[in-house]
């Protein structure tokens, strides 16, 4: 029976405390949602962090530790940490958590991209935090910054400290850029793409659009493992057609609050159910993370630096 991997996005940097009741802020509410997802099925979850009193995105390395120590002590889920971090943090922000923490897979973000959240802004009149609309607002007029100078730092890092990339692409062009990073020795078949989809300035969230960007990235790169992520109402579909089409899936309150139209999730191991359900009804089961980990070829829990 085919096996895919689930990764949880736990909190993010997009959604922000306003928007709902039930997004992770504090350590222990990251960590106690890491480890639900895992005993939920989650094989991975990606880790951003926030500032516990605000909820803002942060880069703290202390926060990332007091996370990523409280995972490890409970569960053997597969950490994915963020080298986006969030929105107008500096790269040398953003890649701190490699040499710092060694992990055994980090997102890679592969490509600039107006990342705008902005319309979101007008659909609040109260907000629980000032920091909020601020942040917000600021992406109509900010590119979310990747330059080649800064995919080549980001690589020797990668390579340095034995993390895998998840290779993340908001949009077709991404695919080129990651092409020709293998062609420079810059990134190492085989690699680990997340097509992203449904972020106003990336790629729409479309069954014709998931099928260009694995057709290109075929045509492009050769073989490679694949996921998918959507953003709000398209998360399950996507990742529904992405199960099809033999890929892995990432569900998740970073990605979306909702676990149905209407319905918030209360929680990250809900969407997690959701999408298991779902695979297992198409004759899929959910990759442990000992068999993620040979999917992947991630280097194992116990070469991390926490």
């Amino acid at each position: 029976m085919p096996k895919t991997i689930v990764t949880a996005a736990i909190t993010g940097s997009i959604h922000t405390p306003t928007m709902t009741p039930h997004l992770p802020i504090t350590p222990k509410q990251i960590a106690d949602e890491v480890v639900r997802s895992w005993e939920a099925g989650a094989a991975v979850a990606h880790v951003h962090v926030r500032d516990p009193e605000t909820g803002q995105p942060s880069s703290s390395l202390d926060l990332y530790r007091e996370v990523i120590t409280d995972v490890k002590a409970r569960c053997d889920i597969v950490l994915c940490l963020t080298t986006g971090g969030g929105l107008g943090m500096t790269a040398e922000q953003r890649v701190a958590v490699l040499p710092s923490f060694k992990p055994e897979l980090a997102s890679f973000n592969a490509g600039s991209v107006n990342f705008a959240l902005f319309p979101v802004v007008a659909r609040y009149k109260k907000w629980k935090f000032p920091w909020e609309v601020q942040y917000l607002s600021m992406t109509e007029d900010m590119v979310f910054s990747n330059t080649f100078k800064t995919l080549r730092e980001f690589c020797h890092f990668f390579n340095e400290h034995g993390t895998k990339p998840e290779l993340e692409v908001y949009d077709v062009a991404m695919i080129n850029n990651i092409a020709y990073m293998i062609e420079e020795g810059d990134l190492r078949k085989p690699v680990y793409l997340q097509f992203v989809m449904g972020i106003l300035g990336g790629i729409p969230a479309t069954l014709e659009n998931l099928l260009f960007l694995y057709k290109t990235a075929q045509e492009a790169i050769g073989d490679f493992e694949w996921s998918v992520a959507a953003a709000g109402r398209y998360q399950m579909q996507m990742c529904t057609t992405a199960l099809l089409m033999g890929g892995n899936v990432r569900v998740g309150l970073e990605d979306s609050m909702y676990i149905e139209k209407g319905q918030m999730a209360t929680s990250n191991a809900e969407q997690v159910e959701k999408i298991i359900r779902i695979a297992r009804e198409l004759g899929i089961e959910p990759a442990k993370p000992d068999e993620a980990r040979k999917i992947l070829g991630l280097k194992g829990l116990g070469k991390v630096n926490y």
